[in-house]
């Protein structure tokens, strides 16, 4: 993506927690920065882990995605520099938590991101190409801001028993917030995550998906690995932890094949 255009906002969502959502964001951010895109990760998640995972102590978020949704400050002043060039994070408190009674009685409920978003856009063209919003993993007010502010969705699914039936749920979502909030939202992909080649049932579950979904699930599958689990405790998206390990090479093959993606939606 040419870095003169506004950045290609994707939401990272899943109404199910545990799938590989926030470990998605990071490393999937990670990999399109060190192939030369720059991307923001926003972490609008009020347990903070995209924070954690990219090293950012709770001490040093002084400026966070809470009062982003407040109007307190713009994007561009509560945007970090993390350690690895060209990626940047807004990160998140717990304060955040509390953004969802707050956002009941403001103007606009839920077009507080995308208007920061787009004054982001315009007062610094061609910081970023892509912005990845790492999502609660429930239906709140947050969520909706992030797929009302979203050019697509990004759709981590674990393989396991009961992906499909949380697919549908989130591919209701995502119709309702089209129809009503968002007309050009749309679904970017769906990752395979937490793939363990052992198990029948992955198999299993990922044939059901592609034959539901067709191409919109990615070839790249996300395996299920130790060193991809280990990497948020030190701070570390997996791709700096251990750039060699599957999970990595899974997220550096994840990220060509988005760009791919997002050059044919270009031409």
């Amino acid at each position: 993506m040419p870095v003169d255009q506004s950045p290609r906002v994707l939401v990272v969502a899943n109404q199910k927690g545990g799938v590989g959502k926030t470990t998605t964001a990071i490393n999937l951010g990670t990999a399109l920065a060190a192939v030369g895109q720059p991307t923001l990760v926003l972490d609008l998640d009020p347990q903070g882990n995209a924070s954690t995972g990219l090293g950012i102590g709770r001490a040093e978020r002084k400026l966070t995605s809470y009062d982003v949704l407040m109007g307190e400050v713009g994007i561009a002043e509560a945007l970090m520099p993390t350690r690895i060039p060209g990626l940047f994070l807004v990160p998140s408190t717990i304060d955040l938590s509390g953004a969802e009674l707050e956002l009941i009685g403001l103007d606009r409920r839920n077009f507080r991101l995308k208007e920061a978003l787009a004054k982001f856009a315009a007062e610094e063209p061609g910081r970023v190409a892509y912005i990845l919003i790492d999502c609660p993993p429930s239906l709140t007010l947050l969520t909706i801001n992030a797929m009302v502010a979203a050019d697509a969705v990004m759709v981590p699914l674990q393989c396991e028993f009961f992906a499909l039936e949380g697919l549908t749920q989130l591919l209701k979502t995502i119709e309702r917030v089209r129809q009503s909030l968002n007309p050009v939202l749309e679904i970017q992909g769906i990752v395979l995550t937490m793939f363990d080649k052992r198990n029948r049932l992955s198999d299993q579950v990922a044939a059901d998906v592609r034959k539901h979904m067709g191409e919109k699930v990615y070839n790249t599958v996300i395996p299920r690995n130790v060193r991809i689990s280990e990497a948020p405790s030190h701070g570390l998206p997996a791709l700096v932890y251990d750039l060699r390990c599957p999970g990595s090479q899974a997220y550096i093959k994840l990220a060509g094949e988005l760009i791919q993606r997002e050059r044919a939606v270009a031409a």
